[in-house]
């Protein structure tokens, strides 16, 4: 079988799987850090949900990339324009089972790519500062 893989802009019929695809990908990190709805109610795996993914998509500051494997949604990302021509890289995301094939990078440089076309000369990007290996690899590229 023949893989189509695409990085797309999201449409709004796609919001409910973008938030299953972000709630499922940062769930992995909220296990491994311990964290939880009760001890970080704000952390992505928790704080995304479908309407304040609408909010945002609704926004004309937020642009948002699914990367689809066969019709399948499986990675994700955002960028919110923020003053002085910056931008900020929200929920960048590739499902547990899809991951090390790449995915990750394919879909940050995509978001370099966006940044770039919307007149962007830097991007803010948010970790969390426990996650060194997730700090390493947003270091490297």
């Amino acid at each position: 079988m023949e893989v189509i893989a695409v990085i797309r802009k999201v449409e709004e019929k796609d919001i409910p799987l973008c938030v299953k695809v972000i709630q499922e990908s940062f769930h992995t990190v909220a296990d491994e850090l311990g964290l939880t709805a009760q001890n970080a109610p704000g952390f992505t795996a928790f704080a995304v949900t479908k309407e304040k993914l609408e909010q945002q998509f609704h926004s004309e500051r937020c642009s948002m990339y699914a990367f689809e494997d066969n019709g399948k949604i499986i990675g994700y990302y955002a960028l919110l324009l923020q003053d002085h021509h910056e931008c900020e890289l929200n929920h960048l995301c590739v499902l547990p089972a899809f991951r090390h094939r790449g995915i990750g990078e394919k879909l940050l440089i995509s978001a370099f790519d966006a940044a770039k076309g919307l007149q962007c000369v830097k991007m803010n990007i948010g970790i969390v500062e426990e996650n060194e290996v997730l700090k390493k690899w947003y270091q490297k590229l």
